[in-house]
């Protein structure tokens, strides 16, 4: 009401003032007249339209926000309530999707079947043979008429088509594959308030009038309003591209999709979905880009031009040979310039042939075959709860050499619980209800009063009633358990968060490595509670509360012995947090910083997060794998050490460091260092980017990177392969990253590296088969033209190798899943070699042997078979051209064999 009666108050100044000076009433507010709502808007039970909300959220038009009554109003017309959320009866949501859409972009229109057939059809070589195949037709019929005359020319056609039909349908089903694979990557789980109940739903459900909670990392998922909130923060540079971030609360209340929270946290109303929204609107602006090529795909492409230039050079040799054998025939027979349509025929053919050793050179099935092995690999990977966003980090992963892991929710569960505290100097187990209920009775009551104040007030967690009307805790694993033990002693965390009001808010921050808030007391005061690394927040600390329930001051003594139970604590594994507080003085300010020092220690709590099933031999499987495994934590190092132990990780000549060390060492001294790393514990997102880029540049290494948070970003980019969690992780994290972990599992990376090699070594079995057949088709059609002035391997049969073992092979090589073996040799990591001495051995040696085979079945065949008669060439070149199959055939074999 009293909002409501400032904003008449000051609508009626201005109408007055404006009357006096005979000034024009600002457009504004001309508004609440001319804005008429449209009337199936108001049949489907709402008051504003989709265009309107756009105009208010778009163009942070405060004054139209105002007149509509502020947020709250918003909200009604939406018939919406920012508190408990969207009515979810089906017919309420069908109206409100049908009035203001749904939140999906317009994707671009799948390219048809033809247009890839299409695109097949522009290669210059088969345009070239089509042209062959054209003139052999007219010259074969003109002489022999119809059916006889048109036999190799049907048959160069038929091949043709045979190749662009099988290359448009591997590439289309690629492009379908694709899109899916597009959409899983865009696909993000949000969470909202819908008839009072949090629940996570789909990014494409969402719909105007949803309340949706905003934390640390998220991705804004429409336009919206900011309901309530602190310390807020917003990136908007992939819209603006200002890297400042935004302000936003209630003065400035607008939020625009696409854009990424940065700090603090909020709950925002839906206004604008979908293609409405700013983000949708720049979205239609763009135009679909192509796929980039992965490294070894323009490795591969390398190769194949240098493999084809040769070919054209052996063309040409192989064409001036058979014209010449054909020219020299004629003049001996004293017919040089008497010219058949045979002779034509004949010249046309070897032209075909020429063209067609162009068309073998080519290895154009290598690129087809990264791919075929890329997309199986993907789908595969996503079976596995591997998404990979990035197809160049399939076959990176294969390279790796080192993988830097979080410790929390990918070696451990992130299942956590209190199981031990330090309370009023004491420790106590906490490992059953029992325990916590006697626990509670044995505290004094302040200290259980101020305890219970610090849990529910300084968390970035929530307790809410579900659906089942049972108490449900929403938030990480950290603040999960600590709330879990809260209520465990009796605390109610509705009721306690109404006794006071929270005045302001810092977010938990990575590099001081705690989180604080100031509360208004009823009584006017302030007080501010602290919460974070255990050995950080106490040596803020000068008090602490003794078994009385007395503030008493910290001496050195105590200092120490508290210190020490935490060392405890940490050496059990236990993750260690301290909680404190501080009366603030009078006259304490707001908008002042929080201060760093002078406040009194609460209680030092253990909380157990085991470690996951698995990760032990999975650690295991990299260090026979030639991969070393490194824990980057945030964690005490004690507590950091003991997991690695636990993980196989930290060896006996293996070296654990703190992040405040690392950052204090020379360069000289790093790169003593660097390769013994296995753990660092109380690291900032600095140092973790500083060891990735260490690693990577000055040692050669091929680097994975596992993060889930927002300052995680800087370290996946800058790694080989950045990996994200995808139930921990942030939006900003995984969009960083090149793979998204859906598990949150070590176990998972070990297989998106076996995957890897598995992908790089399929490349390299079809590679060395792909050039043992260009290089035996080369030599036996290039050696026949120069001795015997014929060519015993035809155009179409040409084509028809190339097109069955480019891709059927590149399909049955380039698919073969991983095995065990694997992950028992050395990865190839930077600088190694793609075709190997033992690759280019294995082909000079198939290809010798194919060559002798064929070379004497040229030469000697008729006698070895006994053939005769005028039919006796066309049957050996059969059998010439079914060895010449067969031997492919074993060698694919033998490819897949080893």
């Amino acid at each position: 009401q009293l909002h409501v009666f400032l904003v008449v108050l000051n609508i009626s100044y201005i109408l007055v003032s404006n009357h006096a000076t005979h000034k024009q009433i600002p457009p504004g507010l001309k508004l609440r007249s001319e804005y008429v709502v449209p009337e199936e808007v108001k049949a489907a039970g709402f008051q504003i339209c989709a265009d309107e909300l756009g105009s208010i959220v778009e163009g942070h038009d405060s004054k139209k926000l105002i007149i509509h009554g502020g947020v709250a109003g918003i909200a009604a017309k939406l018939a919406t309530s920012p508190t408990d959320g969207l009515d979810t009866a089906e017919d309420s949501m069908q109206r409100r999707q049908d009035i203001y859409g749904i939140n999906k972009f317009t994707e671009s229109e799948t390219r048809s079947f033809w247009v890839f057939v299409w695109e097949a059809l522009q290669d210059t070589t088969l345009i070239i043979l089509a042209i062959c195949a054209f003139v052999s037709l007219v010259v074969g019929i003109t002489m022999e008429g119809w059916p006889k005359g048109a036999h190799d020319g049907l048959g160069i056609v038929a091949s043709i088509l045979l190749v662009v039909f099988v290359t448009a349908t591997s590439d289309y089903r690629q492009s379908l594959q694709f899109k899916d694979l597009d959409k899983e990557k865009r696909k993000i789980q949000v969470q909202v308030t819908r008839k009072g109940f949090r629940q996570r739903i789909s990014i494409y459900d969402l719909l105007p009038g949803d309340v949706v909670n905003l934390a640390i990392g998220d991705q804004v998922p429409a336009d919206g309003l900011f309901i309530s909130g602190f310390s807020l923060l917003i990136n908007e540079s992939s819209l603006t591209g200002e890297s400042e971030p935004v302000v936003v609360n209630e003065e400035n209340p607008f939020l625009l999709s696409g854009t990424k929270v940065q700090d603090g946290s909020c709950k925002m109303l839906v206004t604008t979905v979908g293609m409405r929204t700013q983000w949708g609107k720049l979205m239609a602006t763009l135009s679909e880009g192509g796929d980039d090529e992965t490294p070894l795909q323009v490795k591969l492409n390398g190769v194949a031009t240098i493999i084809g230039q040769i070919g054209l050079f052996f063309a040409v040799i192989t064409f001036i040979v058979l014209s010449q054998g054909l020219i020299s025939k004629k003049y001996h027979d004293g017919l040089l310039l008497s010219w058949s349509g045979d002779d034509a025929l004949a010249m046309l053919e070897h032209f075909a042939i020429a063209v067609t050793i162009v068309v073998v050179a080519v290895p154009e099935g290598l690129p087809l075959a990264v791919t075929l092995s890329l997309a199986f690999a993907m789908k595969k990977m996503m079976n596995d709860k591997a998404l990979v966003r990035n197809l160049a980090a399939c076959e990176t992963m294969g390279s790796a050499t080192t993988i830097c892991s979080d410790k929390t929710g990918t070696l451990t569960t992130n299942h956590m619980t209190v199981v031990k505290t330090c309370i009023c100097g004491n420790i106590r187990e906490v490992n059953s209800p029992q325990n916590a209920s006697k626990l509670c009775s044995e505290l004094p009551e302040n200290v259980v009063r101020t305890l219970l104040e610090s849990i529910f007030n300084n968390t970035g967690g929530e307790v809410v009633i579900n659906q089942d009307g049972k108490h449900q805790i929403l938030g990480t694993p950290t603040e999960t358990a600590i709330l879990e033990f809260a209520m465990s002693i009796g605390g109610n965390f509705k009721a306690k968060r109404a006794e006071t009001k929270i005045a302001k808010v810092e977010p938990f921050n990575s590099t001081k490595k705690r989180m604080c808030v100031l509360l208004e007391l009823a009584d006017g005061g302030y007080r501010a509670h602290c919460k974070g690394a255990s050995e950080i927040v106490l040596a803020a600390c000068d008090k602490f509360i003794d078994e009385t329930g007395a503030v008493t001051p910290l001496d050195k003594a105590t200092a120490g012995k508290l210190n020490g139970i935490i060392d405890g604590f940490a050496h059990e594994a236990l993750r260690t947090l301290c909680l404190a507080y501080r009366e603030m003085e009078e006259g304490f300010s707001i908008e002042e910083q929080l201060p760093q020092q002078g406040y009194t220690c609460i209680a030092i709590v253990g909380i157990k997060d085991p470690v996951r099933p698995g990760v032990r031999e999975s650690v295991a499987i990299c260090r026979s794998a030639g991969v070393t495994v490194r824990m980057v934590t945030g964690d005490n190092i004690n507590t950091a050490k003991a997991i690695a132990r636990e993980c196989g990780i930290l060896t006996e000549d293996g070296l654990a460091i703190e992040g405040p060390d690392f950052r204090e060492k020379t360069l000289e001294e790093l790169l003593v260092l660097v390769p013994k790393i296995q753990v660092m514990a109380r690291s900032s997102p600095l140092d973790k980017h500083t060891l990735v880029k260490h690693l990577r540049t000055t040692f050669n290494e091929v680097v994975a990177v596992t993060g889930d948070g927002t300052n995680d970003a800087p370290a996946l980019h800058e790694a080989d392969i950045g990996l994200a969690m995808g139930i921990a992780g942030t939006e900003v994290a995984k969009e960083s990253a090149d793979v998204i972990i859906l598990d949150d599992n070590f176990s998972t990376i070990v297989t998106v590296a076996r995957w890897g090699r598995s992908v790089y070594v399929n490349i390299q079995k079809f590679v060395q088969f792909q050039l043992t057949v260009n290089v035996v088709a080369l030599l036996v059609n290039f050696s026949s033209a120069c001795f015997t002035g014929n060519a015993p391997l035809t155009a179409v049969q040409l084509l028809w190798v190339n097109m069955i073992m480019d891709t059927l092979g590149a399909l049955a090589l380039a698919t073969e899943p991983p095995n065990d073996d694997l992950m028992k040799r050395e990865p190839v990591g930077r600088t190694g070699k793609f075709i190997t001495n033992v690759m280019w051995r294995n082909i000079f040696g198939q290809s010798l042997y194919q060559f002798v085979v064929m070379w004497y079945l040229q030469t000697q065949g008729k006698t070895f078979f006994g053939l005769g008669g005028s039919d006796a060439d066309i049957v050996l070149n059969t059998i010439i051209f079914n060895s010449f199959v067969f031997c492919q055939d074993l060698g694919d074999n033998l490819q897949k064999s080893h």
